[in-house]
């Protein structure tokens, strides 16, 4: 049975009360709950996952069990039982202890009952010997905020976890909600384990100026009437600086250009773009003159 840290799905740590951990599961079921999220398929399995994380938690003695046995806690009332049996029938002294999920021991006497058991649990039989079981650490999550326009550069960052500093390199293009996996940046293994990973999801913040969707761009760029109706050349912002468009004339409201690479980068697609699509946005003039009303009646009636 793979490991699964319920502390990291829910977002807490080891030593929070029952009160931080059922605060946590609310917050979290709200926002990934199916019907918030129809077109979100991910939202699901995520919503399920944090479902069995606070079934798990949310209960003191389940929770005790999964401290002690990790992804073997469902076994625990069958392990404490056998060794209680064990103890009893024991024909010389012997010991088991548990430590942060990893199991240690020396017996004699009865031992074939016992480490049958043992091997069904647990994949591997002991003997007279005092031997250990290695288990991968605990996987960590942190969320990385980003501004829009520093996710559309490659840039170096620092993020600080459970009190480690980690340098990472940001791909430019990254999009809100993508994760990132570190391998063997989490937790430390325990009995020679392998460490945990860190899963790093990032946050990107929205932009006054651009909508983004996927690698392409939405901008609106407002045309005065008189453009709009003689044509002309509108100056915009790219993320890539300064771009002169040639307005055609009698531009209708509403129309759209497209500009090829002019959009966000392709995630670790060096040199690629998506395409920035321009709406423009006629202006109607407003406190006109009388003589400049005049001269619309004139137009109205020819």
């Amino acid at each position: 049975m793979a490991y699964i840290d319920y502390y990291g799905i829910l977002g807490v740590n080891k030593t929070a009360s029952q009160d931080d951990i059922k605060k946590a599961f609310k917050k979290l079921a709200r926002k990934y709950h199916p019907d918030l999220n129809p077109n979100d398929p991910s939202a699901k399995q995520k919503f399920q996952e944090i479902n069995e994380a606070n079934e798990v938690l949310g209960d003191p003695e389940k929770r005790k069990k999964y401290d002690a046995y990790g992804e073997n806690w469902k076994h625990a009332d069958e392990f404490e039982a056998q060794q209680r049996h064990q103890q009893q029938g024991r024909q010389s002294g012997g010991y088991w202890s548990s430590e942060n999920g990893g199991f240690s021991g020396h017996f004699s006497g009865n031992e074939g009952e016992f480490s049958d058991f043992f091997e069904s649990l647990f994949g591997s039989r002991r003997g007279n010997h005092r031997s250990t079981t290695g288990f991968k650490g605990q996987d960590y999550n942190a969320e990385l905020h980003l501004s829009f326009r520093s996710a559309a550069t490659t840039h170096k960052q620092v993020l600080e976890v459970n009190g480690k500093k980690i340098r990472i390199t940001v791909p430019a293009g990254v999009n809100d909600g993508q994760t990132i996996k570190l391998n063997g940046q989490g937790g430390p293994g325990i009995n020679g384990g392998p460490a945990g990973d860190l899963y790093i999801t990032f946050v990107i913040a929205d932009d006054p100026e651009y909508k983004r969707d996927g690698d392409n761009l939405y901008q609106t760029v407002p045309v005065d009437l008189y453009t709009a109706i003689l044509g002309g050349e509108k100056i915009i912002n790219t993320l890539n600086g300064k771009v002169k468009l040639k307005i055609n004339p009698e531009t209708q409201n509403g129309t759209k250009v497209r500009l090829k690479g002019k959009g966000f980068p392709v995630y670790k697609k060096e040199g690629q773009f998506g395409d920035l699509i321009i709406t423009y946005e006629i202006q109607i003039p407003m406190n006109l003159t009388e003589k400049q009303k005049d001269l619309f009646r004139e137009l109205q009636k020819s």
